[in-house]
């Protein structure tokens, strides 16, 4: 197996398409009141099946505790519970949770009380809540520790990728706090077990050990495994449910595959989104973020429908203005087992992405054993709209700020928007549990 060139997830912009204007500066998610997401749903309940559909509300607090406390409360294995996407922890999130809840009345469900998850409506369903059903978020963010008047020159950011489109760039979340959760993902793909556990749980080889980690991952170095689960700290679940099956005697592919089939899709989705950063990255670099090629797949952003790009397609009249307007966008690989592919130097240019991760299109045959999702790929547009822009600055009880406000389409990430706005957004994050979350 070749060995990687790029070892990146490329959550760093190779230049701004707001170069034009200077970066605010300032500081996110000083409090949770600072980041409020409000999920749009992608359809309304029906009133009627087996599914309750909770309106939930959380205030500091990751999606998968949310996750767990409601199965609790509803007494219903983690399974029965749906989401449509993953909210920050350090945020106000509103979104839509479904519970599985066949024959039984929502009235004999007691009353729902947490200090910080409420229950703001319920209603019936037909079917499960799954990943990516949503249309998309609406955003509002309060920067800190700028002057007021920073508004305009945030306005002026935010006006030029509305024009431009906002680039479709996955963020630090979805890489962790030591920026390796795609290079676990790449192991995992190649079913390369023994990579994936050093990765997991060796001292980090990207960015400094947190002190709290360090004596851990140095009795995982030394092979004991139970002292190390021990000193690991209790949020980071994975790394202890890993070493715990480590220290039982099994074997690491068992140890790996012991992780919940949905954390280990986070860390699939984490290296499949590595490469298409780095695509992304060439396209902007090449100047071609809002051009179509021949051989390009393009996703009209309306239904999120694929298309391939051939020389009819580039001569039609209305291709221009449907591109100037971000109707359609080119899309970049999301590889995995059957995605669909690019042909011609776009099709170059994403196996030269996947290949500088020393990871060839056929090591994806076997990827849906794994028995998470994320397994089969997708595509990805290189740009999103983004819509109704609100900028003001003010003061509150807790100082100065700007705040913006916008939507994004489903997946979309938050941060690097206010990456082109602010220009110094950190380039790593994971929650203090240890869920990578995504803003989606």
């Amino acid at each position: 197996m070749p060995e990687p060139t790029d070892t990146s997830p490329h959550v760093r912009p190779p230049r701004y398409l707001t170069e034009d204007v200077k970066g605010i500066g300032g500081r996110l998610k000083e409090r949770p009141e600072d980041f409020v997401v409000e999920e749009a749903p992608l359809y309304e309940p029906s009133g009627e099946g087996e599914h309750v559909y909770l309106l939930v509300e959380k205030r500091g607090v990751t999606a998968i505790d949310m996750v767990a406390t409601i199965a609790r409360h509803f007494r219903v294995p983690r399974r029965a519970v749906g989401y449509a996407g993953l909210k920050d922890k350090q945020a106000i999130t509103r979104q839509y949770v479904s519970v599985h809840m066949p024959g039984r009345p929502i009235e004999d469900v007691p009353a729902f009380d947490h200090p910080r998850i409420a229950i703001l409506s319920a209603t019936r369903h037909g079917n499960k809540l799954r990943r990516g059903h949503l249309a998309g978020n609406r955003f509002s963010i309060r920067v800190r520790g700028v002057d007021p008047t920073a508004a305009v020159a945030a306005k002026r950011a935010l006006n030029t990728l509305e024009r431009l489109g906002v680039p479709d760039r996955v963020g630090p979340q979805r890489f962790g706090f030591l920026s390796n959760n795609h290079m676990i993902g790449r192991a995992m793909f190649l079913r390369d077990f023994d990579a994936a556990v050093e990765e997991l749980l060796g001292p980090a080889r990207y960015t400094q050990t947190p002190e709290d980690q360090a004596e851990a991952r140095d009795l995982y170095v030394k092979r004991d495994f139970q002292a190390a689960r021990a000193a690991m700290p209790k949020f980071l679940r994975t790394e202890r449910v890993v070493l715990e099956a480590l220290g039982a005697g099994e074997n690491p592919e068992q140890a790996i595959l012991s992780i919940d089939p949905g954390i280990l899709s986070y860390y699939l989705s984490a290296f499949q989104s590595a490469v298409f950063n780095a695509a992304l990255e060439d396209r902007i670099e090449r100047g071609l973020l809002g051009t179509l090629l021949e051989g390009d797949v393009a996703m009209r952003h309306k239904g999120r429908k694929l298309f391939d790009v051939d020389d009819v397609i580039l001569a039609q009249d209305d291709t221009a203005e449907r591109l100037q307007t971000i109707e359609i966008s080119p899309t970049g690989p999301m590889w995995g087992s059957t995605m669909r592919e690019a042909s011609g130097v776009p099709g170059e240019s994403d196996r030269a992405a996947l290949a500088s991760f020393g990871v060839r299109p056929e090591d994806f045959a076997r990827a849906e054993e794994l028995g998470a999702e994320m397994t089969r790929g997708d595509r990805r547009p290189y740009r999103v709209p983004i819509r109704d822009i609100e900028v003001e600055g003010g003061t509150d009880d807790h100082g100065v700020y700007v705040r913006c406000a916008f939507d994004l389409p489903r997946g979309a990430f938050a941060t690097t928007v206010m990456d082109e706005v602010m220009k110094n957004v950190p380039d790593a994050g994971r929650d203090d549990d240890g869920e990578n979350d995504s803003e989606r």
